[in-house]
């Protein structure tokens, strides 16, 4: 599937995810760095080359991680102590239409199928199904390696969504944390099932807001299938 396949709204949400991903000049030569290392790189070798703080080249590392662009694996341990994280590039598409997903058929195939049990337990379903890939995305973003704060975990999840084809983002006001989805990879499916897929969708961002920060009970504010013009998740 090429850019001329996708509608404005998985082209926007694949542009969002790039941006995100490569928009800083630092990050991109970074991802060569790696993509150039095929046994992979720790965050101190990425340091030491770019002459960057460890925790700045973490970051970086961790951003591009999130959005699906490198691989992480843990260093076997020779010795007591937090094993270290190698990150490896993942396989490359040049096609740039790799963030958002078609999914609106296999949504439908899974609200349908779990449309056959009576609305509160199809919900609570769906969530469980969303949840626990949830804290799969988790564990493959943040590997044994603790619990990030709330700020940088909210942040991640909105790169990895993003990466799923939500086209989203973090926001912080009033003291509160928010997730802003512009797009829905669902398509047309959301519309016709809300109550399972925006179910599918709120697991999915509390499997990994627990799995990177801690146990949270995530609340749709608004909502596409709705009416409106994007969802919003307070954290």
């Amino acid at each position: 599937m090429g850019t001329a396949d996708l509608s404005p709204d998985e082209f926007a949400a694949a542009i969002s995810a790039v941006t995100s991903a490569f928009g800083d000049p630092t990050r991109r030569a970074i991802y060569l760095f790696v993509r150039a290392n095929p046994a992979g790189v720790k965050a101190a070798q990425v340091a030491d080359h770019f002459d960057l703080h460890p925790n700045v080249a973490r970051h970086h590392l961790e951003k591009l991680a999130s959005g699906g662009y490198l691989d992480i694996e843990l260093a076997r341990l020779e010795s007591a102590g937090r094993p270290s994280k190698i990150y490896r590039a993942g396989p490359l598409d040049t096609r740039l239409a790799f963030p958002p997903r078609r999914d609106d058929l296999l949504g439908t195939l899974l609200a349908r199928a779990i449309e056959r049990l009576p609305e509160d337990e199809a919900a609570s379903l769906a969530e469980e199904v969303g949840y626990e890939y949830g804290l799969a995305l988790a564990a493959r973003m943040e590997p044994g390696d603790g619990r990030r704060s709330a700020k940088a975990a909210v942040a991640s999840v909105a790169d990895a969504l993003t990466a799923h084809g939500f086209a989203a983002h973090a926001e912080a006001s009033a003291g509160a944390l928010t997730l802003v989805s512009e797009q829905c990879p669902f398509g047309d499916a959301a519309h016709r099932y809300p109550h399972v897929l925006c179910a599918v969708d709120q697991g999915l961002i509390r499997g990994m807001l627990e799995g990177l920060y801690g146990s949270t009970r995530p609340q749709i504010q608004e909502s596409r299938p709705d009416g409106d013009g994007h969802c919003v998740t307070q954290v």
